[in-house]
């Protein structure tokens, strides 16, 4: 009656044994298993009383007392165990056999020198624990006694024969390995156990009979341990003392891990010292984990693959949501982040750099922006809109110049994931005042190229509304660069324009720039204009052909990765301009334009009001000497061109619809031009160059001032009379009264403004 009433403890065991795999394991056999609650992976020791003689009950029952009492972070970590009539159950961590995991390395290559190294430092330390601090002698120490856990670190078990160094108190005596496994002699050592030597003794004989056996195989006979085989060299006179027939002249374990630390000692490297401050990175200092993190980005190519999914990741991830590790955990954090799945990567990663995003550390946001090409991929469009775009948008505002670049072309990563508000209104705002108000030539040179490069992920309104606005105003741009920039970009969207757009307002603003100063956008103006005249001739010549030339106008957005990668040259020929203009500004720290160092509050303003004697570098970086960039500026400002509302009003007399409410029609204006060249023919501009092509001791001084016009223009180009800050002011003049004349006739041709009418700038 009472049977049926009991219950079996194995079912009410918390953990599940998986039946697939198991392993023999001394007297226990290892199965994989996992806890029930949750799935964690575990393995679990099985010992049936059924199949052992009395003296491997015994050693079984006391290893699973002692496993229960011993903690140490290189020995076996029990978790749980159930102990019935029939069995033995001892759940630990996850790990394998060192035997096992020795094979499945040699298939693979073979286990590197670093995580062997690493491995046995653990089980001298484990071994010294026992033996220095717990006094207990092992007495089963071999490759059937070590395991081997998911980050690759080795643990210590095998505790059936562990006993006190002065014999068991209680007077039980546990049998020798060989008593039980008589194949187990050959691992003993040689003398006596009354020989007078050190009780450790033994077990550092074994110690050294485990690393002949991790570099060679097997062991085959005591002898064997003469020949050195693959042990290498640096390791070779310490384990020639541990294998010594003097057992008194053996090591202590604590004395033979000191000696082979010591410079030049097979553990002594980057990685075993890497491992030694994880483990005591909890006491460290603020400065020790800021150096350690940045020496660690350099050392992880060669660290094992598991030991940084493992061990380095959630170490990093624990510094920088307690530690306040900030940016310098980012670089080690996306290389570990290689060796992670997909799923592990949304899992593990993802959370930490949405957080991370909120952060106003500058350092931080910069470097985000410079390495998001290594975790866009794993962003969802939800994630991408809502918690990142807001603060990211900050950048554009940033008074940092490294910080607007790398925000700009962070956009063209952000773009495809962007939502129809994020995308064709809040993006497209700050990418009109970054084109019409930032005092860097470079950025917003970088913005016209992305414009261009995201255009087709716009919808048909914006694309019309925008696009040859933004162009023909980088056309007018003084920045030679951003001018032509400005032509690639007609060039990139040339599907995009109606032929009356061509003829109307691309061509005009393209011919204007066939007498650019500039040779190179000279070229790329001449290229650009042949290319829409030939569209036109061709619609000329059979109009019936109109409507495949104009098929791509009306196009909704186009899907992620369709967009061609056009004028590359740009983006990162300019952002070196940048980074060396950012690196040589007064008051802003060099560091930053290289992602190594926070940027400076001092804001981009000092880059260009303070000017230098001349001949020195920032006239060289800057390719115009600081005190004419400013006047340029203020002339640029005065000219009208980031004021003239003409293209906005222009598009409105042709019947177009006017701007939108997002304030394209103030921003940017509307009267503009394009081409129709392939990717393949758009090269390097050649008058687009580095500082560093000049050779500037060879240059008059008083040309320096621009640097871009060093090749002296064509003939035709010269007035004769004039001096060039002369010509420059009459040119201005005349520009200022042609847009004067232009606005009266507008006003007196469109009469007074209705009531509620938005007034343009």
């Amino acid at each position: 009656m009472w049977s049926f009433f009991a219950r079996d403890p194995v079912k009410d065991f918390a953990y599940e044994i998986l039946p697939d795999t198991q392993e023999k394991s001394g007297i226990w056999t290892l199965h994989r298993g996992k806890r029930k609650t949750n799935g964690e992976p575990v393995s679990v020791f099985v010992y049936e009383v059924a199949q052992g003689t009395e003296q491997q009950t015994q050693l079984a029952k006391a290893a699973f007392k002692r496993m229960k009492t011993l903690r140490h972070p290189n020995i076996l970590a029990y978790v749980d165990g159930l102990e019935t009539e029939k069995s033995l159950y001892l759940v630990t961590e996850q790990v394998t056999p060192l035997a096992v995991h020795l094979k499945a390395q040699a298939e693979k290559g073979g286990a590197g020198d670093l995580e062997v190294s690493w491995g046995l430092h653990q089980i001298v330390k484990a071994l010294s624990f026992l033996v220095n601090d717990c006094h207990l002698l092992h007495n089963n120490l071999g490759i059937w006694a070590v395991f081997v856990d998911r980050a690759g670190e080795w643990k210590l078990g095998g505790l059936d024969h562990v006993v006190p160094e002065q014999g068991d108190p209680s007077g039980i005596s546990l049998p020798a390995p060989k008593a039980v496994y008589p194949d187990m002699e050959k691992y003993d050592p040689p003398e006596s156990s009354s020989s007078g030597a050190e009780k450790w003794a033994g077990d550092v004989w074994r110690l050294g009979c485990l690393i002949w056996e991790v570099f060679n195989g097997p062991l085959p006979r005591t002898s064997s341990l003469r020949s050195l085989g693959k042990i290498p060299k640096t390791l070779v006179p310490h384990y020639c003392e541990l294998v010594g027939a003097n057992p008194r002249a053996r090591p202590n374990p604590a004395r033979f891990l000191q000696n082979c630390r010591a410079p030049g000692g097979f553990l002594s490297s980057s990685f075993v010292e890497s491992n030694l401050f994880l483990e005591e990175i909890q006491i460290k200092e603020p400065a020790e984990k800021q150096q350690f993190f940045q020496d660690l980005s350099d050392n992880l190519d060669s660290f094992p693959e598991d030991f940084c999914k493992h061990k380095v990741l959630p170490q990093l991830l624990t510094a920088f949501e307690f530690g306040n590790a900030g940016a310098v955990v980012l670089t080690p954090l996306f290389k570990v982040g290689k060796f992670l799945s997909a799923e592990e990567y949304q899992q593990k990663i993802i959370p930490v750099i949405v957080k991370m995003f909120s952060s106003t550390d500058r350092a931080m946001r910069i470097r985000l922006l410079q390495q998001m090409e290594q975790f866009i991929q794993y962003l969802n469009e939800a994630a991408v809109n809502s918690q990142i775009f807001p603060h990211v948008v900050h950048g554009f505002t940033d008074t940092n110049p490294a910080i607007r670049e790398q925000t700009v072309k962070s956009m063209l990563l952000l773009a495809p994931k962007l939502n129809e508000t994020n995308l064709n209104q809040e993006l497209m705002r700050h990418f009109a005042r970054l084109q019409a108000r930032d005092e860097q030539g470079p950025i917003r040179c970088n913005t016209t190229v992305c414009l261009g490069k995201i255009a087709s992920y716009l919808n048909t309104g914006t694309r019309q509304r925008v696009l040859i606005s933004a162009f023909s105003r980088a056309s007018k741009d003084p920045f030679p660069a951003s001018r032509s920039a400005g032509v690639l970009g007609f060039a990139a969207t040339h599907n995009y324009y109606s032929v009356t757009e061509i003829a109307a307002r691309i061509l005009p603003t393209l011919c204007a720039l066939a007498v650019d100063p500039d040779k190179s956008v000279r070229d790329q103006a001449f290229k650009a204009i042949k290319s829409f005249l030939s569209k036109l001739e061709i619609v000329s010549e059979d109009p019936t052909k109109l409507a495949d030339i104009e098929k791509d106008v009306a196009s909704s957005a186009q899907p992620a990765g369709s967009s061609s990668s056009w004028a590359g040259w740009a983006v990162t020929g300019m952002s070196s301009i940048t980074s060396k203009l950012i690196r040589n500004a007064p008051g802003t720290d060099g560091a930053l334009a290289d992602g190594s160092g926070p940027p400076s509050n001092s804001g981009s303003t000092t880059a260009t009001n303070e000017a230098p004697p001349p001949g020195t570098g920032c006239c060289r970086l800057h390719l115009r000497c600081p005190a004419s960039m400013k006047k340029q500026s203020s002339d640029w400002s005065s000219s009208g061109w980031d004021a003239d509302d003409s293209w906005s009003n222009e598009k409105e007399g042709q019947g177009q619809s006017s701007a939108g409410e997002d304030g394209w029609g103030n921003d940017w204006g509307e009267d503009d031009a394009d081409v129709t060249l392939t990717d393949a023919s758009l090269p390097l501009p050649d008058g687009v160059r580095l500082a560093s092509d000049y050779n500037w001791d060879n240059i008059n001084p008083s040309l320096v001032l621009d640097p871009f016009a060093l090749q002296k223009s064509p003939s035709f180009l010269d007035h004769p009379g004039l001096s060039k800050a002369e010509l420059n002011k009459k040119k201005r003049e005349e520009r200022r009264k042609e847009l004067e004349a232009k606005r009266a006739e507008r006003k007196a041709a469109k009469g007074p403004l209705k009531l509620g009418a938005r007034k343009l700038d």
